[in-house]
């Protein structure tokens, strides 16, 4: 509720009872603010915390560790991979010593930070391993059974780092040989995880011989120790000690003990014999796959329904690795249980029979719920693999119900998985990928944008197998027979457009150049290209404006009809190139730079050349910016001699720039503007050495936008050819007792683009079939053009340089005034348009008198813009 206005006639109380108020208001914040003050620190703090600045960084050291705060001798330890970089003796000889002795009494905090920084030093070699294995290992040695798990667990790593560096010798007599007696019952346990994890490691240094005569006691006991955290963690570095060892040895010794431990009384010694199984299942030949390990597993996966929901998880886990290492000695009676298992676990609490017991309260519910969530994700996440599992040519009998029920899961992360997925899932169903058409319009319109964003990272990839595969070889576009699919994309990007993760809609944006490839032309231009406008006109996301910018320019590069090309360019030039908002002009230089990327140089210079360098005049200084960090690839747009009237437009535009520019940001970039012209080296109408790869795909961009023309006419052509014919065929049959034998009138109009013809069609006929004939042998002359590249090149050996910019500059400095460039004269603009139809072109003259604060504003008053016919270049 609001406050009740104050009532009339009363005015606002600031006399002195209410400054006595402010006061005491003023009084109660002091005291707030008082333990604060307290908090500081005191004189005598101060003066305890003050070094001499005058000491070396050494001294400094050895000063802090000896009579510092924790907090100073923190800051040294962490400091110490600098010291020993830069002054290693003094280091090791004063500084390691009073670090040794700190540790002993240090704090948490420091154990840590020492940890972190003797590792550090390790791997930047900052010394030789002898000399680190004498100065750190005994201390690193010496902390591994600290109270703290914490720390004892950050020493162990930085040691099992320091294994891989340290010679052979120095492990057998510094770790290998102390290892023995740390690893006896009457050690503590953590003591004795702390060997199962160095004995993992140690396999990976020694000879099999070693290893069998030193290591494998030790294993064997550890194996068999009488506290199961210390069984599980030797379980799980069996299969580095399988890899030391070889197979021999690993049938042997390894195999007896896992298949033990896989019987274990513990859960979790089960759950970790069963992984290692999983993991070693390249290491055995197929007589212990099927004789030993295959009826483990079958044991294990029986009895997970009934253990604990984690067994579960990491079943659901690995059991596309199992199933892909045991696959070919399965009977077909146990494919078929494994696959049922499968998707058991793939409905695991969601169907009636998984419900909940009425004993249980709502947080074990909960936490139940989160567990079979997780086995679901996983069972997702082997999808493709058990694809594989039972062939894809039975996709649709075996799994495609599985599928569908995934992509339906109500859970999240089980459809963010899935939709991962979706692009491994495509590539391996091949010619079956129709079969799950709804299953990515169902993703498509997820409701979670987390889904979404997982599926766009291949869409393109999708969307192509998609349009390629299918029931019938037949169809030109599969996705015909996807009506949907247009639908879901466009309400894709309108849901993400409505959220705020607008990464993910920049992405959806990205991925939406794809589109050309996949639908037809009249789909892009009728449901996506007018949305890309608008993204471009309302967004106020950069990149998801710049995005859009991209796409629209991909989507007018394949567009195929002429008219719908010379529409967007018009809108292009008039809503945003002559755009009342500055923001709009801007992106419109964006739009510029795309296209000068996507499309040849000749559509540029034809289309948007003039309305670029006419945003010169623009009144806002972040437009004329913009527009000189674009000019230097404006000019490169240019081929000499063709272009070379455009070129002097260029130099005039940049005098102009030069002599009248007020900002002076702007005036420093037009400056350094300038030099990057002046040396750009001017593209040549025939093939250089120098820039052959881009001239040739230049020409091959420009030969591609000239074939979508003859493609459009041929088009127009052949449809008003086959509505010729119909009337022919009825004219025919209706005058055949008459006319026997004449097939064709004499005049029939024929109309194609461009000015009304009345000649023959026969004339026509003979005409296009001629254009044909020299599209066809088009490719073998463009061919045969390279090939006398060097004759070329010979005639013109010196590269054209482009007159220069700076010198013209000096002499406008004195000729050239303001009002020598306020109108342009007409007949000096190459004509660039086609007559049909007649684009707009700006004009923007300095003498605009319109307020710079409202052009510059997204409400500003739209300024005048003078339209000019052009005329067809000769």
């Amino acid at each position: 509720m609001h406050p009740p206005p104050p009532a009339a006639g009363v005015a606002m109380d600031f006399g002195q009872n209410s400054l006595f108020g402010y006061m005491e208001d003023l009084q109660e914040l002091t005291i707030i603010e008082r333990p604060v003050r307290r908090s500081l620190k005191t004189p005598e703090e101060i003066e305890r915390l003050t070094v001499d600045e005058d000491l070396s960084d050494i001294d400094r050291a050895v000063y802090l560790l000896s009579a510092g705060q924790d907090i100073q001798g923190t800051s040294v330890i962490a400091n110490l991979p600098f010291l020993m970089r830069q002054n290693p003796t003094e280091t090791l000889r004063r500084v390691l010593p009073k670090v040794r002795e700190v540790l002993h009494v240090a704090s948490v905090e420091m154990q840590l930070t020492a940890a972190v920084s003797f590792l550090t030093i390790l791997q930047e070699e900052s010394m030789s391993v002898h000399t680190y294995a004498h100065s750190f290992l005994q201390v690193i040695l010496l902390h591994l059974e600290h109270r703290d798990t914490g720390v004892s667990n950050a020493w162990l790593e930085t040691l099992l780092s320091a294994i891989e560096l340290l010679p052979k010798e120095t492990l057998r007599h510094e770790i290998l040989n102390p290892l023995v007696s740390k690893a006896q019952l009457s050690q503590t346990v953590q003591s004795r995880l702390v060997s199962c994890k160095i004995l993992g490691k140690l396999t990976n240094k020694f000879d099999a011989h070693s290893i069998k005569r030193e290591i494998l006691p030790l294993v064997k006991s550890l194996c068999q120790d009488v506290e199961y955290e210390v069984r599980s963690c030797m379980c799980r570095q069996l299969e580095n000690i399988a890899q030391g060892i070889g197979t021999e040895l690993t049938k042997s010794v390894v195999l007896p003990e896992l298949i033990e431990l896989s019987g274990d009384e513990s859960g979790s010694v089960r759950l970790a014999a069963f992984e290692t199984l999983v993991n070693m299942l390249d290491m055995f030949d197929t007589d212990d796959r099927s004789q030993t390990i295959l009826p483990l597993v079958k044991s294990f996966c029986e009895k997970s329904f009934k253990a604990d929901e984690s067994i579960l998880i990491s079943l659901s886990f690995h059991l596309g690795k199992l199933c892909h290492g045991l696959y070919g000695i399965f009977t077909p009676d146990q494919h078929l249980r494994f696959l049922e298992f499968y998707k058991k676990l793939c409905t695991l609490g969601l169907q009636q029979e998984n419900g909940h017991n009425e004993t249980q309260i709502p947080s074990q519910i909960a936490e139940q719920e989160k567990k079979y969530t997780s086995v679901r994700k996983n069972c997702a996440y082997n999808f493709p693999a058990m694809i594989v599992f039972v062939d894809p040519k039975n996709f649709h009998m075996e799994l495609y119900s599985t599928f569908f029920c995934l992509c339906h899961d109500p859970e999240v992360p089980v459809r963010y998985t899935i939709a991962i997925c979706f692009y491994e899932v495509s590539k391996l169903l091949n010619s079956g990928v129709y079969l799950i058409h709804k299953e990515l319009i169902t993703l498509l319109q997820d409701e979670s944008l987390e889904v979404l964003d997982a599926l766009i990272n291949h869409l393109p990839e999708i969307l192509e197998l998609m349009s390629i595969g299918g029931e019938s070889s037949v169809q030109e576009n599969k996705l015909s027979s996807l009506p949907d699919l247009i639908p879901a994309l466009t309400a894709a990007e309108q849901r993400a457009a409505a959220s705020l993760k607008w990464r993910t809609h920049e992405k959806l944006l990205q991925k939406y150049a794809c589109l050309p490839h996949i639908i037809s032309s009249d789909q892009i231009y009728y449901r996506f290209l007018q949305r890309m406008f608008t993204i471009m006109m309302t967004n106020n996301v950069l990149p998801v404006q710049r995005a859009a910018a991209r796409t629209l320019c991909i989507f007018l590069r394949y567009n195929r009809k002429q008219e719908q090309r010379h529409e967007v360019i018009q809108k292009l030039i008039e809503q945003l190139g002559q755009g009342k908002s500055y923001w709009n002009r801007l992106r419109f230089l964006d739009t510029c730079e795309f296209i000068i990327e996507i499309f040849s140089k000749s559509f540029f210079c034809k289309y948007f050349f003039l309305p670029v360098i006419e945003l010169t005049h623009d009144p806002v200084a972040n437009v004329r910016m913009k527009l000189c960090y674009l000019l230097p690839k404006v000019k490169s747009a240019l081929k000499i001699p063709a272009d070379m009237h455009l070129l002097q437009q260029l130099e005039m535009c940049v005098r102009k720039l030069l002599c009248q520019e007020k900002d002076k940001d702007v005036l420093a970039v037009v400056k350094k503007t300038v030099l990057e012209l002046d040396r750009m080296e001017m593209s040549m109408d025939v093939f250089q050495k120098k820039n052959y790869e881009k001239d040739l795909l230049d020409q091959e961009k420009e030969r591609e936008e000239l074939m979508f023309l003859e493609m459009e006419q041929l088009e127009k052509e052949k449809h008003q050819n086959d509505g010729r014919s119909s009337d022919k065929s009825f004219e025919k049959k209706r005058r055949d007792s008459r006319t026997p034998m004449q097939s064709l009138p004499k005049n029939i109009p024929i109309s194609v683009p461009g000015p009304s013809s009345s000649t023959p069609s026969t004339s026509k006929e003979i005409k296009k079939s001629k254009l044909i004939r020299s599209q066809s042998f088009n490719n073998q002359a463009f061919h045969a053009k390279y090939g006398n590249l060097d004759k070329c090149a010979s005639k013109s050996s010196t590269l054209t340089h482009t007159p220069s910019v700076s010198g013209l500059m000096r002499t406008a400095m004195l000729s050239l005034t303001d009002d020598s460039f306020r109108t342009r004269n007409t007949s000096s603009v190459p004509a660039s348009f086609p007559p049909s139809p007649v684009l707009p072109s700006t004009s923007r003259g300095t003498g605009n008198t319109a307020d710079p604060k409202s052009s510059g504003s997204k409400d500003a008053q739209p300024r005048k813009a003078t339209l000019k016919s052009r005329k067809s270049n000769p």
